[in-house]
């Protein structure tokens, strides 16, 4: 921790200059409106309640306006005058929303001094990462005369279903270019706005898929406008998914979103053998998770399309998520091959094939991660559950992958992290040509973004390093 982390000192009347400044950044969370909500008491459905959000004016969550205020008097309390300011006054003028995601840039410039009452006026500004203005006014303080400097008081950790492994997911995928994403059979409001949302992040270009007068229907009534994107028609939602899988064969589009249809069509004609998308890898699917018990992001894997996988297909299940992890910089993930137990039992087939992996993985048949198992689940996350069962290894305790033994395994795990952990998950089905996302009409904003910076990344990934 560096001095300035340590102590918290003020600018006093006399060394401030016209024209000073002061500035910090902030990215919204959905735990900064939550704690603002508490705090505030103002639980406002237009800021809490998604569901209510998505039938408003800006179609999905927005901050509170005072939560942009709160952060202004950050800067005049702790940097410009900082300790020893006494606020006189406040003009705020609210340009824009602030909604999830949004990185705000929070800037203060002493415009006026008052020398006989040591007042100090400061012109505020708030943009987002667009350079778009969204809160703007002036402050008057009573600026301190007196040098203070103090230890910086440590406030105490609130633990909420923390998203920061998402977010860092968006803020990884900040850089690369929108990835077009033919958004497929997209006739009801939550497919669209998911799609526009990630949109607007710079994340995806959508391509709307489907039946036309669906579609336009479905936006009218939401209200939203589809004007600048394209719209490709089809007759029904077997169409869509046939079109919209063409279209990543002719490489107009680098990404698949499902929209208002049934997995099974997407993915029936993802894998047609002449006209879909397969490569020699088999299909998975892989959940990144944030789950607020556990220090890393933890990708789950496969709880939606392989039922029983077998050896080879596990293999191919673990290159796949291997490749996922790599796309979002995590160099040698650490794969953990689930079991009920940690010894190897011929009874026990998932043992079996654990250790077979490892082997595999020992002679070079499976690249780019460190693997252990069979392994259960406490020593696979636990590193004092692995420790007292004296496991030696540099997987046990701290994986970053969990292959879990079929789809029954994989899915209870994923629902029981989400329902009894505050655990959130995106995910995106990897090993065909492009990748493929799931999206559910549970998901909320933040995960579906995830899923598009998933998408984004690994397609990045995929373009640099083809497999």
């Amino acid at each position: 921790m560096s001095p300035s982390d340590k102590e918290i000192e003020n600018r006093t009347y006399d060394e401030i200059e016209v024209g000073d400044t002061a500035r910090l950044e902030r990215r919204l969370t959905m735990d900064d409106i939550k704690l603002f909500a508490v705090m505030s008491g103002d639980v406002n459905p237009a800021h809490v309640d998604e569901d209510f959000a998505k039938s408003s004016r800006f179609q999905e969550i927005i901050a509170h306006g005072m939560w942009g205020g709160a952060l202004i008097s950050t800067l005049l309390g702790t940097e410009l005058p900082g300790p020893g300011t006494i606020y006189l006054g406040q003009t705020l003028r609210f340009k824009a929303p602030i909604v999830l995601g949004d990185v705000l840039t929070i800037t203060v410039e002493a415009t006026e001094k008052n020398d006989e009452k040591h007042r100090i006026r400061f012109h505020c500004l708030c943009k987002n990462q667009e350079g778009k203005t969204v809160i703007e006014g002036d402050a008057d303080v009573l600026a301190p005369t007196k040098k203070v400097r103090r230890p910086r008081t440590v406030m105490p950790h609130v633990r909420m279903a923390e998203r920061r492994h998402l977010h860092e997911l968006l803020e990884a995928a900040s850089s690369p270019e929108p990835l077009p994403t033919a958004v497929v059979h997209p006739v009801d409001a939550q497919s669209l706005q998911g799609a526009l949302q990630a949109a607007r992040r710079g994340l995806i270009i959508p391509v709307f898929v489907g039946p036309e007068e669906r579609i336009r229907k479905a936006a009218e009534e939401a209200e939203i406008d589809l004007s600048e994107f394209e719209l490709v028609a089809t007759k029904h939602s077997h169409a869509a998914a046939e079109r919209a899988v063409a279209l990543a064969r002719e490489g107009q589009v680098g990404a698949l979103m499902k929209g208002s249809l049934h997995t099974d069509e997407l993915l029936r004609a993802a894998l047609h053998k002449e006209k879909g998308l397969r490569t020699e890898r088999r299909l998975s699917h892989v959940m990144a998770f944030d789950v607020p018990t556990y220090p890393r992001p933890l990708f789950i894997t496969d709880a939606a399309i392989n039922i029983y996988p077998s050896l080879e297909d596990k293999a191919d299940i673990i290159r796949n998520a291997i490749e996922l992890a790599h796309a979002v910089k995590i160099e040698s993930p650490r794969v953990a091959i689930l079991s009920a137990v940690e010894t190897v039992n011929p009874r026990i087939t998932s043992t079996v094939e654990a250790a077979a992996l490892c082997k595999m993985a020992e002679r070079g048949q499976i690249e780019g991660g460190i693997l252990d198992g069979p392994l259960a689940f406490d020593n696979a996350i636990s590193e004092s559950a692995a420790h007292a069962k004296g496991i030696d290894s540099e997987v046990a305790g701290r994986a970053d992958v969990l292959v879990a033994p079929d789809v029954e395994a994989a899915n209870m795990l994923v629902k029981q992290l989400t329902y009894l952990a505050d655990a959130t998950g995106a995910g995106v089905v990897v090993g065909a040509r492009v990748p493929i996302m799931l999206t559910s009409r549970a998901d909320d904003a933040i995960t579906r973004m995830a899923s598009c910076a998933l998408a984004l990344l690994l397609a990045e990934h995929q373009t640099h390093h083809p497999t």
